[in-house]
Order: structure tokens, then sequence, then C-alpha cells
């Protein structure tokens, strides 16, 4: 699945692949600049996603909400990441159930 991305000065695509729904969490990959494993779930807080290959994690809240999102992963991943999870989830947002 493709999507696009942008910030103030530039745009560019990603695509996600590798999408796995477990029993209590989805699994994918995000290509953009870079390669990330995404893992996302839900507490009684809310979403979160994990990019294990990089340490970090953060909550979430829905998917369609592009602008709480891209706050909270532009912190723990930078600002083109963070971007470009946050659009490969709320593209995802009718695949994810939870």
């Amino acid at each position: 699945m493709r999507f696009k991305c942008n910030s103030k000065n530039e745009e560019w695509e990603g695509t996600i692949s590798n999408f796995v729904e477990h029993n209590n969490s989805y699994e994918f990959w995000v290509k953009s600049r870079s390669s990330i494993m995404v893992v996302f779930g839900h507490t009684t807080r809310g979403g979160f996603a994990c990019m294990p290959d990089f340490k970090v994690g953060c909550h979430l809240t829905n998917l369609k909400d592009k602008f709480w999102n891209t706050e909270q992963l532009v912190e723990v991943l930078g600002v083109v990441d963070g971007i470009s999870v946050s659009n490969a989830l709320y593209a995802l947002s009718s695949k994810i159930h939870i």
C-alpha cells in the first residue's frame, strides 16, 4: 500500500508492507526514507506504536488524528520518520480494528 507524506518544505512517498494481524496487535513495515518495523496495539489508555529496532514507542490516539499522532511520533522518531509512520497509520485506519 502506498501513501504520501509532507512536511513544511517537502513531500515524499512511502509504502506499507508485510502487514500482519496478531491476536492483540498489528505488525507492519513502513518504508520511506528509512525502513521501520511498527507494532501497533491498544491499552486502556488508547493506542500505542512501538518501533523495536529504534528502541522507542509512544501512546497514540484515533488513527485518523494525524496531528496528535504526528506530534507524538516525531518526538520519538524525528521529523521524517515520525511523519511517515503517522501517515502510514492513517492509511491503515480502515484495516486496524482495536
